[in-house]
């Protein structure tokens, strides 16, 4: 057999290229691979160059997913960045050390947030952006209202699953607690909130929003002095808090003049 007639043979057909891409489920080489093949042919790249721009785009797109599936995840309400955030509202704030978080090293050192404020002052903007900057470099984030926290977890309680339900809270790199203070919370919630709070400390980052200063804490958990203590004891032995001060943004059109 001549040598044109062996390359021939030996050739794959394009099906089978297809094919066995779907299976290793590589979807950027299976989009590209014949148009970068044409380049490569044309700009007189070697194997191993048109390997690697394949290669590097499949890499992308999976991150590119990867990314979209944390956020898609973390359950924010909607998405925030920090570029929107309006730092002229605010009366009083430590610009730089919230900017500052958003390096994430707190999330590192395994520290926590509170963001301290009345309503209306951008705390869940802050929350949200912060967590989907968590998100886009690579960290798994969950986001919710500490009500809801509490109404779930008391609803696997109840169906006996109160262990496996824990484990959503507890496993996030950044859990994000949303307008703990705003419902009143009984025992049995502030017993549940604790278990969350006590499971990830040293363990992983909470970020806290809450409309309540510490000293009211006690009221806002059933006027439990040695459970409030307990809560913040582990809350803020690792930790930084944000005072934002002013009038709501949201109620800007009847404060306004």
């Amino acid at each position: 057999m001549d040598q044109s007639k062996e390359k021939q043979a030996s050739a794959m057909p394009p099906g089978d290229v297809d094919h066995y891409l779907r299976d290793l489920k590589l979807a950027f080489i299976a989009e590209h691979y014949g148009e970068l093949a044409t380049q490569a042919a044309g700009k007189q790249w070697s194997h191993v160059d048109y390997l690697g721009r394949l290669l590097e785009g499949e890499a992308h797109l999976r991150r590119d997913r990867a990314t979209q599936n944390r956020i898609r995840q973390a359950r924010f309400p909607v998405i925030k960045t920090l570029d929107q955030f309006r730092w002229d509202w605010p009366t009083q704030m430590n610009r730089l050390q919230v900017q500052h978080h958003f390096g994430l090293g707190f999330i590192k050192d395994k520290a926590n947030l509170i963001y301290l404020g009345g309503v209306g002052l951008g705390k869940t903007h802050l929350a949200t952006a912060l967590g989907y900057t968590a998100c886009l470099q690579g960290y798994v984030v969950l986001f919710a209202s500490a009500i809801d926290v509490i109404n779930t977890l008391a609803a696997a309680k109840n169906a006996g699953r109160l262990k496996q339900e824990l484990k959503k809270y507890t496993k996030p790199a950044l859990l994000i607690l949303d307008e703990l203070g705003y419902l009143p919370i009984d025992k049995s919630g502030a017993d549940l909130l604790f278990q969350v709070i006590s499971l990830r400390y040293e363990q992983n980052s909470i970020m806290i929003t809450s409309n309540r200063a510490f000293k009211e804490w006690p009221k806002m958990f059933n006027n439990d002095s040695t459970l409030t203590a307990a809560i913040l004891d582990r809350l803020l032995h690792h930790a930084e808090t944000v005072v934002i001060e002013g009038k709501s943004f949201r109620m800007r059109g009847q404060i306004e003049p």
